[in-house]
């Protein structure tokens, strides 16, 4: 599905309290998680140890770090939502996570985005998301988050 480009920032304002979409599915690999134990130091055998964890875990194969899945959103909404005449875009924070499910190796993961709050700034327009990634054959979403990004002009 091709991205919503919009030609500003301020043209957000017409999908606050909207749903802007819904992103293509993305792999979570054990590669993939294998090189965020190594960049965060994280190298429990849940996430690593695919013999352990398939004998011992509740999940039945490794799975990934939910900051993991939660640093894939910013990757996911650039493929759904891309805002023009943007000097710079800052993840400026959350003020919400929650990681009701886990991601398993090798499945596939998904967000779903809705704009909850538009506000114009001095220096800036401020977006806050809901962002949740829903993980494919899983009833409970992986991660619900509150993403707050401020886009400079």
């Amino acid at each position: 599905m091709p991205p919503l480009i919009l030609k500003n920032p301020q043209a957000l304002s017409e999908w606050v309290g909207k749903e802007i979409g819904v992103t293509d599915w993305f792999r979570v690999t054990q590669p993939r998680i294998e090189q965020f134990a190594e960049a965060t130091e994280d190298r429990q055998w849940i996430h690593l140890d695919r013999v352990k964890a398939g004998k011992e875990s509740p999940y039945g194969t490794t799975v990934a770090h939910g900051f993991l899945t939660l640093s894939l959103i910013s990757h996911l909404v650039k493929e759904l939502l891309q805002v023009q005449k943007v000097r710079l875009g800052v993840n400026y924070g959350l003020n919400r996570v929650r990681f009701p499910s886990a991601v398993r190796a090798d499945s596939r993961i998904r967000a779903r985005v809705a704009l909850h709050a538009l506000k114009e700034l001095p220096d800036c327009v401020e977006a806050i998301c809901a962002v949740t990634v829903e993980c494919e054959q899983s009833e409970k979403p992986a991660c619900v988050a509150e993403w707050i990004v401020r886009y400079y002009t």
